[in-house]
Formats: structure tokens, C-alpha cells, sequence
């Protein structure tokens, strides 16, 4: 059993660096993440991707995260709007190399233990799902959501954008948030739902270590089995639907990378 433990766990000191679009500061068992590129804020790509999606792995598997807190770098939580004539996908062999990313980036964000709090600064214009997913979500007055990596740049949305916006906002206002671009103010997802809290900018972080250090007074295995329980439901609906999501989003780009054979 303990060489089972050792080799399943991570510690912070090894993996706290390895990460160029994440900053990681950890304080009595409380973890904040800032996510950014060069500084500014974070620009989604590929090495975006890859880097989120170990480091998910990494901060699960590390048992003295306690609570996580994720936020943004300037005036943007996740960026940029996606352009209007994308980079193609040119054959399988790169599509399955980014359903691979996908499908590990979500599960290992799924599999953290630590209860999340979510500081979204300012608009979340990429994978918005994820500060979503988290257990609290906290906005900025200046805030919003959109959709501009899918139906907007010709691409289906099935990277689990699809999975969570409906089980939030419900599956009409999910629709037509992901067909027509739509955003969505901090005011507005606050009425929605989405976010729990919308407070002034300045105030995000101090307002999530405050949560934080109150979650921390609760029993360990209290706080643990709820998260459990919490994400059971989530854990199986994308167990059985990501998967196929990423499928038909690859399809959909590749069917656009032969549109000048036509």
C-alpha cells in the first residue's frame, strides 16, 4: 500500500515551477493559481493545453492541497476571441493528439480532492467551463462569458463546453449561448447562477482566501467526501460523453481542411 501512495502523489516543491502559464503560491494547505502568458492574460494554445492538463494531474495528486483557488492576470480571466479563419486541423494524427489533451485535462481537473474557488477577473472568452466547474465561483463586475472558440470559428463545441453550460444554465439558454456567441455579463450570470458572488476586482482573491481559511476549519474527510460526492455525477457524465464530443468537434475540423479540395 505505501508504494502505491508514493507512487500516486505529488509534492508542491517538485512541480510548482514546471508550469509557464500558471503561478502557484501555496499558504497553510491553500493553493492559488494564476493563470497567464508572459505576465498578461492568459492566451490559450496548444502548449496552453498541454501545460493545464498536467498540472490538473499534478495538483490532484498532491493530498496537501487543501483548497485551490484559480484567477485570472489582467483585465481577462482567458483569452483571446478565437480567429475567424482557424488553423485547420489537417489529419487524424493531429486531431486524436488534442482529443488526448482534452480528455486528460478535464479528468484531471475532475479528479482534484481540494475544494476550488474560481476569481474570474474579467471576461472568460476560452474554456470557460473550467473556472466554472469549480466548487465556488466568484466574478469581478467586469466579467463575462463567450463562447468564440466553436460554433463562432466554425467548430463544434464538444471539448466539454457542451457538458457543463447546460447543466448550469439550463439546456435552452445553453443553446442558444453556444450557437448565437452570446455573452453573458457577471450581473447576468449571477441571476443565471453561474457565479455565486460578483464583488469589485480587487476584492476576488482576498474574498476566496476568506472562504478558503473558513473551509479549512471544517474536518478533513467532512470537506473531502463532499467533494466526492459533489463530482460523482459530473465524473460520469463526461466518462461517457467527452470523449464523443472531441470526436465530432475532430470531424467537423478535418471536414473544414478539405474545403479548399472542393
Amino acid at each position: 500500500m505505501s508504494t502505491r501512495q508514493l507512487s500516486t502523489t505529488t509534492r508542491f516543491v517538485d512541480y510548482r515551477d514546471r508550469y509557464p502559464s500558471i503561478r502557484m503560491e501555496r499558504t497553510d494547505g491553500i493553493l492559488l493559481l494564476t493563470f497567464h502568458t508572459d505576465s498578461g492574460p492568459l492566451q490559450w494554445t496548444l502548449a496552453a493545453h498541454n501545460e493545464f492538463a498536467d498540472a490538473f494531474g499534478d495538483i490532484a495528486r498532491d493530498q496537501d492541497n487543501e483548497v485551490v483557488i484559480m484567477t485570472g492576470t489582467g483585465h481577462s480571466f482567458s483569452g483571446p476571441h478565437a480567429s475567424k479563419n482557424p488553423n485547420h486541423w489537417s489529419d487524424i494524427r493531429e486531431w486524436d493528439h488534442v482529443m488526448r489533451i482534452g480528455l486528460r485535462m478535464m479528468s484531471n481537473l475532475l479528479d482534484v480532492e481540494a475544494l476550488t474557488i474560481s476569481c474570474i477577473n474579467g471576461p472568460a472568452l476560452r474554456h470557460a467551463e473550467i473556472p466554472l466547474l469549480a466548487d465556488i465561483v466568484l466574478a469581478s463586475e467586469d466579467a463575462a462569458f463567450q463562447d468564440t472558440a466553436h460554433l463562432a470559428n466554425q467548430r463544434t463545441p464538444g471539448d466539454g463546453v457542451n457538458l457543463v453550460m447546460p447543466l448550469l444554465m439550463g439546456f435552452n439558454r445553453a443553446r442558444y449561448f453556444l450557437l448565437t456567441g452570446q455573452v453573458i455579463s457577471a450581473q447576468e450570470a449571477l441571476t443565471m447562477g453561474l457565479v455565486n458572488e460578483v464583488v469589485p476586482k480587487a476584492s476576488l482573491v482576498p474574498r476566496a482566501f476568506e472562504l478558503g481559511r473558513e473551509l479549512r476549519k471544517q474536518n478533513l474527510y467532512a470537506r473531502r467526501y463532499t467533494k466526492w460526492l459533489m463530482m460523482e455525477p459530473l465524473k460520469d457524465l463526461f466518462r461517457r460523453s467527452l470523449g464523443h464530443g472531441l470526436a465530432l468537434e475532430g470531424l467537423a475540423a478535418l471536414d473544414l481542411a478539405r474545403e479548399p479540395e472542393r
